[in-house]
């Protein structure tokens, strides 16, 4: 995060100013998923902020981690990018569809390989307590659904959200982390469509 100083009026204003990462997973860069971002990003860029991405689909890594926590995988350099970038931003912004209630394999695989022991997180010697690395964060799901929200929250118990926000990114120590739904994506018209995109770029207009 950063500051500036303005004047209005003889009036000094200072400015605090975000720096965003945008993580895109979504496997298709056909997908609505990237309009989304794309809407996202243009919004940041307009406010003045920073913005830097990671296109999950883009990397070049192994998304299984074969080993469990037995054995430390390596980790490839669009990996090591990718970390560098999570740990620049003050804020995390994730754009993912939800599939069988979860996220796709791929952003999981990303989640699994990079948020490790020692890197996100290190539990205590005889103690049931960890220490969180990503303090001081904050983020924002944007997730694509094919039901309504308020139905996916009550029948389903919303498993993505409760993975993504609350067993990975607040046990890390990223908080707060806000869920915007989109949807229902399923036969949705170009003109609702066009609103939802209106809507993204007001969120990163807004640096939310």
């Amino acid at each position: 995060m950063y500051s500036f100083v303005t004047k209005n009026k003889g009036i000094q204003i200072q400015y605090i100013m975000k720096k965003i990462a945008l993580i895109n997973g979504h496997p298709n860069h056909e997908s609505f998923n990237f309009a989304l971002a794309e809407a996202y990003k243009k919004g940041v860029e307009n406010s003045g902020a920073e913005i830097k991405e990671i296109i999950i689909r883009d990397l070049d890594f192994n998304p299984n981690l074969q080993f469990g926590y037995q054995k430390r995988m390596d980790l490839e350099p669009d990996l090591l990018k990718a970390w560098e970038i999570i740990q620049w931003a003050d804020h995390l912004v994730w754009v993912h569809p939800v599939w069988w209630g979860g996220l796709p394999s791929i952003t999981k695989g990303f989640i699994d390989r990079l948020f490790l022991p020692g890197f996100a997180f290190k539990y205590r010697e005889n103690s049931v307590w960890w220490d969180k690395f990503l303090t001081g964060k904050t983020a924002h799901i944007i997730t694509t659904i094919d039901q309504p929200g308020w139905y996916y929250r009550m029948f389903y118990g919303r498993p993505s959200i409760n993975q993504l926000k609350k067993s990975t990114l607040e046990f890390c120590g990223v908080k707060p982390v806000k869920v915007t739904y989109i949807g229902i994506i399923k036969n949705s018209k170009e003109e609702q469509r066009q609103k939802w995109i209106e809507k993204v770029y007001s969120l990163g207009r807004k640096l939310k």
